[in-house]
């Protein structure tokens, strides 16, 4: 069975940074592409940033790009979201997905076969 657990989200101030963690259980990092999307209520969820460990590839929103790093512990079956210099358009639910390689999109909102956290919030306060 696929598990992702999100964790790290919180309340910050514009400017600070948070780390989140999303821990895969059930998936290979080879196999599997693993991807960060944020919702806000009233909007549709976006992608924010996708990793490939299998060939290296990472994908950002032009939004995140410059602030946010994507990483992988492949040891831990871990993937981490580094975000700083956190804008109060930051704001909102982060999630964790898993597809497998090849199929996830971070450019597209959801997917069939895609797998998902429960979320982790983040708030940035102005």
């Amino acid at each position: 069975e696929v598990q992702l657990v999100e964790s790290g989200g919180g309340l910050v101030q514009a400017g600070g940074s948070l780390r989140l963690s999303c821990a895969a259980s059930g998936i290979s990092f080879y196999d599997y592409a693993i991807g960060w999307f944020r919702q806000v209520p009233g909007s549709e969820r976006e992608g924010v940033s996708c990793i490939s460990s299998r060939d290296g590839l990472t994908y950002y929103a032009d939004s995140v790009k410059g602030r946010f790093t994507i990483s992988s512990d492949n040891a831990k079956n871990t993937v981490y979201l580094q975000m700083n210099s956190l804008k109060p358009e930051d704001t909102g639910a982060y999630y964790c997905a898993a597809d497998r390689v090849g199929r996830l999109d971070c450019g597209v909102p959801n997917g069939p076969l895609r797998r998902w956290g429960q979320g982790t919030q983040v708030t940035v306060s102005s």
